[in-house]
This record gives structure tokens, sequence and C-alpha cells, in this order.
């Protein structure tokens, strides 16, 4: 792949050797593409099929591309061939790298035999000859270069169809090892099943910014640093406020779900909540139901980022499910709907872990009248504050009326 058609051109004067070499351009070719195959890495390591399927129409092409420039004619506008062959190398998983610098060989090996045959009286061709090079290989490298973007675009939007269809398959509970093949990724035996919130970046409510054109750039950073972590292993359907994540047991150990979290949020740029759930593939839908329940817990509740399980909030996921009992913990704190002050007592001494200094401080309020709230939601709810039971029922009926105010607001007037 070279603008050598120089080789030849000592033969006669200047005009007569642009018209024999264009007559003799595959002659020329074959000359370079020997010598490439002979010294030049990574030429020199190519099969002999290769070398005549690939290397040689390339190097004929660009040697006519560059006959027709010296001899005055515009650089070609089409470059069709050479697009399709270098889709052909980037389906084959030949690196760009190694593409982009077999160019550059190959030029420099074509401008080596210039120099070498030139003589003094050849100088305004070589001028020409070098000038004719490096536009072409501008060229060359544009076109090689649009052509792998283009190939890795369609293959990432193939991968991102594959990647939605199964993932909505084993949400939906209708995954098969048909569709698996069909889309080029395995069924993992379990996944860790995530729910995920993505909170809004502080840019989305910049006055001179697109808040949706921020939100897509959020979620474009959580996707690639998602694929970056665990090597494309995640099966994700996320929006720009959040959604679900597939994520194989065998490409990520469970205690390191919380590190894996800390530098997705760093790298997304937004601290990002999860919920976890283990599941066989079977188990995917009822799992991701129960993630998102839960997620919906983790939230009512204020917990901070991370990833949170249910080990840890059995009891107050559990206190949140509809039914009588929940309605029962909720209906002993109606007495304090006319004391909003005594329900804000109640929540921030719950916050900050029965500390009453810190409480206070919260509320800016001194520490006795925390104490003085307490003795009054005791009287009025009939659970005592200072009592282990007292405390267990106000706890639970407050985690009881947060998930019944949730619900309430949700159902429809």
């Amino acid at each position: 792949m070279t603008t050598a058609s120089t080789v030849g051109a000592e033969r006669t004067t200047s005009g007569r050797a642009l018209s024999l070499s264009m007559r003799d351009a595959h002659e020329m070719a074959r000359e370079l593409v020997a010598h490439l195959a002979a010294v030049v890495p990574p030429f020199t390591t190519l099969p002999a099929d290769v070398l005549a399927t690939e290397v040689s129409p390339m190097a004929r092409l660009c040697v006519e591309w560059a006959v027709r420039r010296v001899a005055g004619g515009d650089l070609p506008e089409r470059t069709d061939r050479l697009r399709a062959a270098a889709a052909r190398w980037c389906r084959a998983g030949i690196p760009i790298e190694v593409v982009v610098h077999a160019v550059h060989e190959g030029f420099k090996a074509g401008l080596d035999l210039l120099f070498a045959r030139a003589r003094a009286s050849d100088a305004a061709l070589v001028i020409k000859g070098t000038a004719t090079a490096l536009e072409l290989l501008d060229l060359i490298t544009a076109a090689v270069n649009k052509a792998y973007v283009q190939e890795r675009r369609a293959d990432a939007a193939e991968h991102h169809t594959a990647v939605h269809t199964l993932t909505s398959a084993l949400l939906g509970g209708h995954a098969t090892t048909k569709l698996a093949r069909e889309c080029g990724i395995r069924i993992a035996d379990r996944y860790f099943v995530l729910a995920v919130w993505i909170p809004p970046h502080p840019d989305e409510t910049h006055p001179r910014l697109d808040k949706q054109v921020v939100a897509r750039r959020k979620l474009r950073r959580v996707q690639a640093a998602l694929a970056k972590l665990l090597r494309d292993n995640p099966l994700a359907m996320l929006s720009v406020d959040g959604g679900s994540i597939l994520v194989p047991e065998s490409a990520c150990a469970e205690p390191d779900l919380d590190e894996l979290f800390a530098r997705l949020s760093e790298l997304a740029g937004v601290p990002l909540t999860a919920a976890v759930v283990s599941a066989s593939a079977a188990e995917v839908p009822a799992a991701a139901q129960q993630a998102h329940d839960l997620l919906d817990t983790v939230r009512r509740l204020g917990r901070g980022p991370g990833v949170h399980r249910f080990a840890e909030l059995a009891l107050q996921y559990q206190l949140t499910r509809p039914g009588i009992g929940r309605d029962i913990l909720d209906a002993r704190l109606a007495p304090l709907d006319s004391h909003p002050e005594l329900l804000e007592t109640l929540q921030v001494f719950f916050g900050t872990d029965l500390n009453r200094q810190r409480a206070a401080r919260q509320l800016c309020i001194h520490p006795n009248t925390i104490d003085y709230r307490l003795r009054r939601i005791g009287q009025l709810t009939g659970f005592d504050p200072s009592r282990t039971t007292g405390l267990w029922y106000l706890r639970s009926a407050l985690i009881a009326r947060l998930s019944a105010g949730d619900q309430d607001t949700r159902r429809p007037a």
C-alpha cells in the first residue's frame, strides 16, 4: 500500500515516464510488493495468499492514484475499494495501529526506492513524487481511519442491540439458549441482579445548559465505565435515571461490588445507588422486582449511595410491604399528624442513631427539648421512647409510615 509509481520513473524523460508508468502500474506494484515481502515488516510475516489478495490490489490501486496525480490529475474523490478492504481488516480483528503502520511502511519503502534510483536530473520528479506521496498518505490514512470508525460503530450498535435483546429476555423470563446464540452472548448460570438509581448531575440544573444533553452524556459515561470495569460482561438496561444491570457472578465476586460501584460512580461523575439480589438465570425476573423494591426502600429511608443488600435491610424491607401490619403501624403515628415538629423530631432522632446532642444540633434546639418532645410522642402514640419496646415500635411505625406515604403519592386522584 504505497505510492511507489516512481519505481520506473527514471526510464526516460518526465513526460514519457508518466505515460509509461501508467501503462506499467501493475508491474511496478508487483515490484514494490516483492520488496515489501522481502525486507519490510510486517509484510515479511504475511502469508503468500494474503499478499496476493490484499496487499497487491491495494498497492496497485495506490500506484495508479500516484501516477494520475503526478501527471497533474486530481486526488481520487472515491476511496470505496480501500475503505472496503480496511473494513475487512477490521472485521478480521487486525488492530488499526497495525494497518496504519503498514501503510506508512509501504510509503517509506516507495520513497526509498525513488531516492535510490533517482538521478540528479530527476530532482523535479523526486519533489513531485514526494509531494504526491504525502498527499496520498493523508488520503489513505483518513480512508482507513474512517472505515475502522464506521465498522466499530456498526459493531457497537449491533452489540448494543444484542445486549438489549438478551437483557430484555432475561428480565422478562423468556431467554433461551438459541436467543443467546443469535445475540452472541452466553447466558451465565447466576447473576448479580442490580437495581440502580442514577441521580441528576449538578449540570442538569444549570440554566445555560440543555438538561437532556447533560443527562444523556451522564448516561453514556455510566455505560462506558461499566463496560470498561467489567470488560463488556454486564447486561444493562439503563435510562438517564437508572435501570437494571445483570452482572455474571463469574465476572465479579460479591464483596467486590462495593468497590466496583464506587469506581463506577467516580467515572460517571455522580454517586450511584444500587440494590443487589443474587439469582439464577431463571430467577432473574423475580430477583429484579425484589431488587427494585429494595432500592425503593433504600431511597425512602434516605440511605446513602453504594450497594445495598437484603441482609442489611431485611426488616425495613418487610415493614414496607403492603398489608394489615403496615397499616396498623402507620395508624399508630396518626396522632402526630397534627404535630409536625414531633414527627420531624422522631425522624431526626432515629436518623442520628438515638443521639440527643446530634439531634438537637440538627434541629437547632436544646437537648432538653428533645427529651420533652420524646415524652410527648410517647403520650400521643402509646409507645414509650425510653423503653426498648417503645423504640422498636416507633421505628417500625416510622418506616411503615414512609412507605405508606410514598404509596399514597403514587395513587391517581
